[in-house]
């Protein structure tokens, strides 16, 4: 059965402009490269906590388009006013924090590539809270 979130995969313009965006302002570490035959590295992988990971390839990219299904990614912050502060002391836009609809606390910004990323806190409060622990 389906137990947690593995990974998930961006294709990105620039490779290394991206691993220095989620390593160096977001602070996930990179944990490993994947390379062909050739020992050319193809892509990345890097740590988002637990047993989840973000993985990256360099790949062209097409502009962005309405109506894909990609909405966004969701990172676990435990404090989003220090999370906030610091992306913001890194040169990171990141908007306000807002207490939205599920009662968690949330804040928006982009990688370089312009994929939407939230910064997640759960509260108490929040409906997912109560599922955290299974």
């Amino acid at each position: 059965m389906i137990k947690a979130l593995a990974h998930v995969c961006f294709h990105v313009a620039d490779l290394d402009n991206s691993i220095a965006f989620y390593e160096g302002k977001l602070g996930l570490r990179h944990a490993f490269d994947l390379k062909g035959d050739d020992g050319n590295r193809l892509g990345s992988y890097l740590h988002a906590g637990g047993r989840s990971f973000i993985e990256l390839f360099q790949h062209p990219l097409a502009g962005k388009a309405d109506g894909q299904s990609y909405a966004h990614l969701s990172l676990e912050a435990d404090d989003i006013e220090a999370a906030v502060a610091d992306l913001r002391a890194k040169g990171v836009e990141v908007t306000d924090p807002v207490l939205a609809i599920d009662n968690n606390w949330q804040a928006w910004l982009t990688d370089p590539d312009g994929n939407s990323i939230e910064l997640h806190c759960y509260t108490p409060d929040g409906e997912q809270f109560r599922l955290l622990d299974e």
